[in-house]
């Protein structure tokens, strides 16, 4: 998009921001299209722990390219595999247990508005039971997304995109005037 030579777009992309000018190549349409995985906020719900687990590796090569490259531009190749996992796990739920999974979101759906599993316990152990026997996919255990695990990836890292300053300032001289704050001091309600 063509904003003009001066003008500046502001984008959040990780902890620093990014200003796009006319310098700056953006992706094209065609680049970006890919199939969109079109099922309801319930059924990815009722789903994500097997989803998660299923595509596991190809979602962390991906975050890994978000973190270490701070430029989704470079990591649609990697965002279209998450995508194309998706609708490859989707397809197999559709074929091996599809109605053991309408089960469970209709379920999470009617009973609860925030869709929570404790209701449909029933329904869930039928749809893991399901998932395990026709897929091989075990419900992966409480804690199991938050542990820490190594991810080797092929993919060369990247090199670092800012400069090193060798004559960085280190900090004020110990002598350095500081004077009374004017209304006092800024931490008062931890008393």
């Amino acid at each position: 998009m063509r904003i003009g030579r001066n003008v500046f777009i502001v984008t959040q992309t990780g902890p620093e921001v990014m200003p796009i000018t006319d310098d700056v190549q953006l992706p094209t349409y065609e680049e970006l299209d890919v199939q969109e995985i079109n099922i309801s906020h319930p059924v990815m719900k009722a789903s994500a722990m097997h989803f998660g687990k299923y595509c596991d590796k190809v979602s962390k090569e991906f975050m890994l390219c978000r973190i270490e490259e701070r430029d989704p531009r470079k990591c649609i190749p990697e965002g279209k595999a998450v995508t194309s996992c998706g609708l490859d796990f989707y397809r197999q739920v559709k074929q091996n247990c599809r109605n053991e999974l309408e089960k469970l979101s209709k379920c999470m759906e009617w009973t609860d508005y925030d869709l929570k599993f404790w209701y449909c316990r029933k329904e869930q152990g039928l749809y893991d039971q399901c998932m395990s026997e026709k897929m091989g996919i075990d419900r992966p255990p409480f804690g199991y997304f938050t542990q820490v695990r190594v991810h080797d990836t092929a993919r060369p890292q990247p090199s670092p995109t800012a400069p090193e300053f060798k004559d960085r300032t280190i900090g004020l001289p110990e002598d350095f005037p500081v004077e009374e704050s004017k209304y006092g001091w800024r931490h008062w309600w931890f008393f």
